[in-house]
């Protein structure tokens, strides 16, 4: 079965690329896009359970097995291999070489290319040191033909023009000064054959002065009108490129929290830097390949004028040279998915050295992440390689055909003027139109290169751009019937799962209610499935199954806005802004309230250290700005809560981090604040939850006790196990 090549995008994408080459295989077409949706892809990649699961959804029947060499040679192809322990791979055939009977393996690797593999390097990297590899079987099942997939939308490149609109002034402006050199360069061949014909040949000296002045002064025009161009283009390139990360930025903050949870930061870096790609193309190549080929069509009828035969001669060898660029555009397709990826995780590997470089130092990690960082940058020396040997190939044959086409026309006017059918000066025309042409030619190679690398890049942003934002299925009125009531959150027979429908579940059967205007705390173990509840209740995922409603009204028919207006959350790894305290405070308002900011601090307990500071409010901190100590951040974010004053609260272990003074101060002035509002507390402190209305004990994913302090631990189950070691229970 032949196998359509298809490139992984991202560093997790192994998966799912490999399942679109299977299905291409089947005569399917999917978008790797699709089938990305389909994998439940995490930031550590996919499983094989998760290609299972996407397998099942185009209708094929995956089988996972465990077989040595001797097995694999004996299954169905294609198949999909687990490679080095942290890859997939395809294998799509297996050949036994006439002469020597040892096999050759042809893999399909998304993440290098097409390979062949002799049956050491072959195992050494299936199976490892072990003697049995695993694969993946997929078998069409039998209403395979019913599934179709979905309608690929290729990027429409003529999209991208739009971003132009609003500088259609500036753009005449550039297009007059483009037609302008145009028309002055298109003169020069003439004023050459005057030079040399009635000027050199008739020995006129001032015919001759008259003619380069008149040349130098059309030279000082042309640079002019370069100069008044590029400050225009520099103009329009930068409010383009503004427009462009804009529109992307504000796309990337309209997407669901999953959608995160799925990508590396690397990734993003690396998308925001492809925006140089498109606006390279928008304001430089299309502009100038328009007007290039407009003084290529006058030079193309000045040298019609001259010899139509050496006409025909040009335009054959430039088709030529043309064809050979495009022989090589999907090989420099395919490498360019690689470079993102490297960069990508070149990028992941900076940032967390810059990130972590304290504990680095403190467990003298040095030596190893400078390693891995050195393993980066020879991958990425090694695409770069690859990279540049394509471009040699390309761009030295198209040197080639060009320097042989100036070559053979030279040759072909010479001859011309041997024979007397052409002047001396009407060959030098020639040769200088060549030149002329040639430029244009050039320059529409170099269109058809930043083309394809806007094309790609628009792919990437696509992948973003086409996702569904947050609100999108939310009808805008559904808010309004939460003012009707203040019943509080309802939960009932809620089952989550971070995977597919075969992954385990991290919350089983979860039937609760939190009443408005109380204090609810839920507590468990680590791994119990407190934050995924949180999560779950702040709309970050949807519930596998169940439902959730606030104030009767159904979660799904709330929207993020709302949420985010009457929620007030500190999470467990709450963000520092790189800003002023009062800033990260007053988030939620343009113009800060001082009233409301001195309540917040006071409740929070960090007005001391504020006024402490130098510049007090106005002290920058975050990343770039002063340290501060973990107890200080909790206590900002808990500010940042107390300023929002919402009717719904949130804590995932928000006083984790305080001392016990600091911590009795801080709930006490909660205790006053949570009045009338619905608080979910989650927290390992017993200090923290046991004033709480009811508390919720979570035990592998299922609530197992509901009580208030007292209750529990009188009953001493889960609860009192939870806390017994605790100073208010050490007897």
């Amino acid at each position: 079965m032949k196998v359509k090549f298809c490139p992984q995008h991202d560093q997790m994408d192994c998966g799912p690329a490999c399942l679109v080459m299977i299905a291409s295989a089947y005569k399917k077409e999917y978008a790797l896009q699709t089938i990305r949706e389909r994998s439940f892809l995490t930031k550590e990649g996919v499983s094989l359970l998760g290609i299972s699961d996407a397998a099942r959804s185009i209708g094929f029947e995956p089988t996972s097995v465990k077989v040595p060499l001797e097995h694999l040679k004996n299954l169905p192809l294609p198949c999909i291999l687990h490679w080095k322990q942290n890859h997939f791979v395809v294998l799509y055939e297996i050949k036994q070489q006439k002469f020597s009977n040892r096999y050759l393996f042809k893999i399909a690797d998304p993440g290098y290319g097409l390979i062949s593999l002799n049956q050491e390097n072959f195992l050494k990297s299936w199976a490892g040191e072990y003697e049995k590899g695993i694969a993946l079987i997929l078998e069409p099942s039998t209403n395979f033909t019913n599934y179709n997939p979905p309608k690929i939308s290729n990027p429409n490149i003529l999209n991208l023009l739009t971003y132009l609109k609003p500088f259609k002034k500036q753009v005449f402006n550039m297009s007059l000064c483009l037609l302008l050199g145009s028309l002055i360069t298109v003169m020069f061949p003439f004023l050459t054959q005057y030079l040399v014909d009635k000027g050199v040949t008739a020995k006129n000296q001032n015919f001759v002065t008259l003619l380069l002045l008149g040349e130098l002064v059309l030279f000082g025009g042309l640079v002019s009108i370069e100069i008044i161009r590029n400050r225009i283009l520099l103009y329009v390139a930068t409010k383009v490129n503004i427009e462009i990360l804009s529109a992307f930025l504000s796309k990337l903050l309209s997407l669901p929290l999953r959608f995160f949870d799925t990508k590396l930061t690397g990734d993003f870096i690396q998308r925001v830097q492809d925006h140089d790609r498109i606006e390279h193309f928008l304001t430089s190549q299309s502009l100038l390949t328009l007007f290039s080929l407009i003084t290529f069509s006058a030079f193309f009828g000045v040298m019609a004028y001259y010899d139509i035969e050496i006409l025909l001669v040009y335009l054959i060898l430039t088709a030529l040279s043309i064809l050979w660029i495009k022989l090589f555009l999907n090989r420099r397709r395919i490498l360019d998915y690689y470079k993102f990826q490297q960069r990508s995780e070149n990028q992941e590997a900076i940032y967390e050295i810059i990130k972590g470089v304290t504990e680095i130092k403190l467990n003298q990690f040095e030596t190893y992440k400078k390693k891995n960082w050195e393993k980066i940058q020879q991958k990425l020396f090694e695409i770069n390689l690859r990279i540049q040997k394509t471009d040699q190939y390309q761009l030295s044959g198209f040197e080639l055909i060009n320097q042989f086409k100036n070559i053979l026309i030279t040759f072909l006017a010479a001859t011309a003027v041997i024979k007397g059918k052409l002047s001396l000066g009407s060959m030098l025309s020639i040769s200088f139109i060549t030149g002329q042409m040639n430029a244009p030619i050039t320059q529409f190679v170099n269109f058809i290169r930043s083309l394809q690398d806007a094309k790609l890049s628009m792919e990437r942003l696509n992948s973003v751009q086409n996702l569904e934002a947050e609100d999108a299925q939310i009808r805008p009125d559904t808010d309004g019937k939460l003012t009707n009531s203040n019943s509080g959150i309802s939960i009932k027979n809620l089952s989550f799962q971070y995977e597919g429908p075969m992954s385990p579940y991290v919350l089983k059967n979860i039937d609760l209610f939190i009443p408005h205007g109380k204090i609810t705390a839920i507590v468990g173990a680590s791994g119990s499935g407190k934050s995924t509840l949180l999560k779950l209740l702040l709309k970050f995922y949807e519930p596998t199954s169940g439902c959730i409603s606030l104030d009767n009204c159904p979660y799904e028919d709330i929207s993020i806005s709302y949420f985010r207006k009457n929620f007030g959350v500190v999470m467990q790894d709450g963000f520092i802004f790189s800003d002023t305290i009062e800033r990260n405070i007053a988030t939620s308002e343009e113009a800060i309230d001082q009233d409301k900011l001195n309540k917040a601090v006071k409740i929070s307990n960090i007005k001391d250290f504020i006024e402490s500071l130098p510049l007090k409010y106005k002290t920058k901190i975050g990343d770039a700005g002063n340290g501060i100590s973990g107890g200080q951040k909790q206590r900002i974010l808990i500010a940042r809560v107390a300023y929002k004053d919402p009717s719904l609260i949130l804590f995932d272990e928000a006083t984790s981090s305080l001392d016990a003074n600091n911590e009795k101060v801080i709930m006490d002035n909660l205790n006053d604040f949570f009045v009338n509002k619905t608080v979910i507390i989650i927290a390992h402190r017993l200090s923290t939850v046991k004033n709480a209305d009811q508390i919720i004990v979570l035990d592998d994913g299922e609530i197992v006790e509901i009580g208030n302090h007292h209750l529990l631990t009188n009953k001493k189950g889960k609860y009192y196990e939870l806390v017994k070691n605790q100073l208010e229970l050490g007897n």
